[in-house]
């Protein structure tokens, strides 16, 4: 007595099944570095969304904290999914420099197949510094991880999608913050370990890093985010933005027509060429709503937009809009809040 076989089925049941082992075994060989952002003394958050996007690769995560104190080695292992951190400690930081040097070290006494961080100034200076010693082709702002070789970014102002699929021995990859749920600060049991690196003599020297100190929230960071365009038409405008902010608990940032006329520094600007950013609310003031500016906040839970221009391209994108002056609308909206 015989009964027909379904040979087709069962050849396509096997391929399916090595597939899947073949796959659970690259992860479990999967060994990822990133690369901290820290302020000295504590883990940054855009590190907790880049350990949660190294999770998506699957394998050990490590980190790898250059500079610093020894508490900010110490909260880079408390966060949860950190199975190590590797403290680069130096007296002589020198930028990206420092970081591709002990990138290179790290890789050297133990080889990862994925190094990584955030997509902030830090990241965007050294990991492509660290590639090119690797001969390795970077993947830049990653904001969807789809595989060990696989990763979506990106581009033209974020209106297409590019899957990328990476071959190279050692992937190197910025993440975008936004685009990744934040790891837990705590509850990770990471050791930490003393990584010893030694520096090109002849590379470029590191002066200084100046930035403005703020009682506000970081506006990478911030839930709430209450923004200037040209329609502030000067600096000591943006004033009543910064009323607003300290109100609500947020931070101010500006687009960069903005910052090109002098109106608030650079590192308030948002947008393609500044940060991106998606808090749960968006306010745009005086902003028309520029391609590039869109691309740094379209992301965000709820955007209101105060403009004079019924036409202006960011109503197209706003959950609330107002039409009207807004030298009338802030002070009025910042006497209800």
């Amino acid at each position: 007595f015989f009964s027909l076989c379904p040979i087709k089925m069962i050849s396509t049941a096997s391929r399916s099944l090595s597939r899947t082992l073949a796959s659970a075994s690259r992860s479990r060989f999967a060994s990822t570095l990133i690369v901290a952002d820290h302020d000295g003394s504590a883990v940054g958050a855009s590190t907790l969304s880049t350990v949660t996007a190294a999770g998506a690769i699957g394998g050990d995560i490590t980190v790898l904290c250059v500079g610093g104190s020894d508490d900010a080695a110490n909260s880079c292992g408390a966060v949860a999914g950190v199975g190590k951190v590797l403290h680069a400690k130096t007296d002589n930081y020198n930028g990206g420099e420092t970081i591709s040097a002990a990138i290179q070290a790290a890789h050297a006494a133990s080889p990862f197949t994925h190094i990584m961080s955030a997509a902030s100034n830090q990241g965007k200076n050294a990991i492509p510094r660290a590639a090119a010693a690797f001969n390795a082709s970077p993947v830049a702002d990653v904001i969807e991880v789809q595989g060990e070789d696989t990763f979506v970014r990106p581009m033209y102002a974020g209106n297409a999608l590019a899957k990328v699929q990476n071959s190279d021995a050692v992937k190197f990859l910025t993440i975008r913050p936004t685009a990744f749920d934040k790891a837990a600060a705590e509850g990770g049991s990471g050791s930490v370990e003393a990584v010893a690196f030694s520096e090109d003599a002849a590379s470029p020297t590191f002066v200084s890093a100046s930035e403005s100190n703020s009682d506000r929230p970081d506006l990478s960071s911030a839930s709430v985010v209450i923004s200037g365009g040209r329609g502030m038409k000067n600096g000591e405008n943006f004033k009543m933005l910064e009323t607003l902010a300290d109100k609500l608990g947020g931070a101010v940032g500006a687009s960069r027509a903005a910052v090109d006329a002098g109106y608030v520094p650079n590192e308030l600007q948002v947008g393609q060429t500044g940060k991106v950013v998606a808090p749960d609310l968006y306010v745009a003031v005086g902003i028309s709503g520029a391609i590039q500016h869109l691309s740094g906040m379209k992301d965000s839970k709820t955007i209101v937009a105060i403009n004079k221009d019924k036409e202006a391209p960011i109503f197209q994108v706003s959950d609330y809009g107002l039409v009207g002056d807004l030298f009338d609308a802030v002070p009025e909206l910042e006497a209800k809040v």
